[in-house]
């Protein structure tokens, strides 16, 4: 036999039954399914190759066709009319006519040379498609990194007829023949530390099911909500502080907030109000690295209120001293 032996592959007599091969298909497809083996692209491609058989042999026409014509099953008409009376027989002995099958390649370029470059009625899977995914995240989360369990609802492969399409000899109900049906799925997926407004994180084949049994990307688009202290900029997190009068023009030492906890900061004497101090390696970590963005403070000096009598009188005398 030319190709692939589709008996074989579902592991059938070309006797069987319809009900043996159905019953086979859903052993094997059950034992391959992606879902069962996530990753495994050995068990991904017999998966395709189980489809490809079923879709086949499940259905009376295609299965007469392909009893003739093998593997090459779809241009069965092209044969019939390119042959001039010769009778092709790819899966048994031919009493009319022999040939090596090597040369079953020139022998297709001729025919589809002929009839087009695309033979007729060929059925073009459809591709499995990325899906995409808003996903909102605190400024925090961002930060640290976080998860998410999503609610999706998706095109996947029907249950009742497996994804052939049919049941028997005809038309699946569920999914009324297209061997998809929508389903509601649950999905815990991790975010990384380091994401920013717009990042696409890649959930790689949870996306949305091809015809032939392979599935597209998910991808979770992240919206980062604004932070009551925190100002970002790429990696970089700008924060105002504020400084009482008194360690502005003294020096002294105040309080920062980070996203990982407070640090002390030293202040200069006469510090301006305004001033920017940079903390290095305080400010975001870089997605998908170990390093960090800065945090830049800025002093923002805060007169006192309800003065004493006596530090009234001390307002006083600096005044004396510093009349402008």
């Amino acid at each position: 036999m030319a190709g692939k032996d589709y008996y074989a592959i579902l592991g059938v007599s070309r006797n069987a039954t319809d009900a043996e091969i159905k019953q086979a298909y859903r052993r094997l497809a059950r034992k391959y399914h992606p879902d069962v083996n996530p990753g495994d692209k050995g068990a991904e491609a017999k998966f395709k190759e189980i489809n490809e058989a079923y879709e086949v042999l499940s259905d009376p026409e295609k299965r007469r066709r392909y009893d003739r014509y093998g593997e090459q099953w779809h241009y069965a008409d092209q044969f019939a009319q390119a042959g001039d009376g010769v009778r092709w027989n790819f899966n048994r002995a031919s009493t009319y006519t022999t040939f090596d099958f090597t040369d079953l390649g020139d022998i297709f370029d001729s025919i589809f040379q002929s009839f087009g470059s695309t033979p007729s009625g060929i059925r073009r899977p459809a591709k499995p498609r990325s899906l995409e995914y808003p996903v909102e995240v605190t400024l925090e989360e961002a930060y640290h990194g976080t998860r998410r369990v999503l609610e999706l609802q998706m095109e996947e492969p029907c249950l009742t007829c497996s994804g052939s399409g049919r049941t028997g000899r005809g038309r699946c109900v569920a999914c009324r023949g297209s061997g998809m049906v929508s389903n509601s799925r649950r999905l815990e997926v991790k975010i990384p530390p380091g994401v920013k407004e717009g990042s696409k994180v890649r959930i790689a084949g949870q996306g949305s099911w091809g015809y032939d049994g392979s599935r597209g990307d998910l991808y979770l688009v992240v919206k980062v909500l604004p932070h009551k202290l925190f100002e970002r900029k790429g990696d970089d997190l700008y924060v105002e502080v504020p400084v009482a009068l008194v360690t502005a023009v003294l020096g002294g030492e105040v309080e920062v907030p980070t996203l990982k906890g407070s640090v002390m900061l030293k202040v200069p004497p006469e510090t301006q109000n305004g001033k920017v101090f940079r903390l290095a390696g305080q400010g975001m970590p870089h997605l998908n690295n170990s390093s960090h963005g800065d945090l830049f403070a800025r002093v923002k000096v805060v007169l006192p209120t309800k003065l004493t009598p006596e530090e009234r009188q001390l307002f006083e005398q600096l005044r004396k001293y510093r009349p402008n």
